[in-house]
């Protein structure tokens, strides 16, 4: 399993200390079972700004002709304005900004809503983690099988040539 120290950038967390209370609650208002590799790491280190802040992308997007940029992870709660079930939180994304319900939005793109990250449950089993770009009329790209693999999947941009 990943150590905050090293996928969170130092700050603290977003949100409070995930409970099983606040977990079963957000779980039942999303309609969906999180990953357990999410809800570990919640528990030690609940939502944050990513230490290494992008991901391999198989194809270009309107970020990067290799990679998407990415900002926070969202909290599992309430409370914190970027939880799951927060103020900006992921029914916010698909009310708001007419992004498709595909499952749970936990995480944002430093395009500020113009792109974001997704765990995609139209298919059984372990949902995969995509990424949804509202600047190209919301294409869905496929970043990871699962949250799990997205998490050390994830590099800091530097290693990528950020002038395309």
């Amino acid at each position: 399993m990943f150590d905050p120290a090293t996928v969170f950038d130092g700050t603290g967390p977003l949100g409070d200390p995930l409970t099983d209370e606040v977990l079963r609650a957000v779980e039942a208002q999303l309609g969906h079972q999180l990953p357990a590799a999410y809800v570990d790491l919640a528990r030690r280190h609940n939502g944050g700004s990513l230490a290494r802040d992008a991901h391999p992308a198989p194809s270009r997007t309107s970020w990067a002709e290799d990679h998407v940029g990415v900002y926070r992870l969202a909290a599992i709660g309430r409370n914190a304005r970027f939880s799951l079930c927060g103020e900006v939180g992921s029914a916010f994304w698909v009310a708001e900004w007419g992004y498709p319900a595909i499952g749970i939005y936990f995480a944002d793109c430093q395009s500020a809503g113009h792109d974001m990250v997704a765990l995609d449950y139209r298919s059984p089993g372990e949902p995969a983690v995509v990424h949804v770009d509202q600047e190209w009329n919301y294409q869905i790209t496929v970043l990871a099988p699962d949250f799990e693999t997205f998490m050390t999947g994830l590099v800091d941009e530097s290693t990528y040539n950020v002038d395309d």
